[in-house]
């Protein structure tokens, strides 16, 4: 059996596990995107004080990410959480912060690259 059959099966034994979850991996991905959106605005920011109010808030940021991978951890393999986390991250970063909030270009290349993101967290999730 896929190791994501068995994960989803392992979750959704209960509607409480399954929301807490879904709430962890949307957390995470979510304080991803805001970690690395913040250190893109630290990198252009005019002065000391911007640089540092930026590089703040993407590292708190950044420990609630640690925070609901370490809860995700109670719930499934840290093999899956990893990687189902670090996708998720890669992919939001791409399609959420870099095409969406700053207006960068995707290629055709770059949406390749986040489809074997796609398939690789497929691949490692299997058993």
């Amino acid at each position: 059996m896929f190791r994501s059959r068995y994960w989803l099966a392992t979750f959704t034994q209960s509607s409480t596990s399954t929301a807490a979850l879904l709430a962890l991996v949307g957390v995470n991905t979510l304080f991803n995107i805001i970690a690395n959106s913040a250190f893109k605005v630290s990198a252009f920011s005019p002065n000391w004080r911007g640089f540092l109010i930026w590089q703040v808030a993407g590292n708190i940021a950044g420990l609630i990410t640690v925070l609901t991978l370490t809860a995700l951890l109670r719930f499934i393999p840290l093999h899956t959480a990893f990687t189902v986390t670090t996708g998720l991250a890669v992919l939001g970063v791409q399609i959420a912060a870099a095409s969406v909030l700053f207006h960068e270009p995707v290629s055709r290349m770059q949406w390749m690259g986040a489809l074997l993101v796609v398939l690789g967290i497929t691949l490692v999730s299997q058993r």
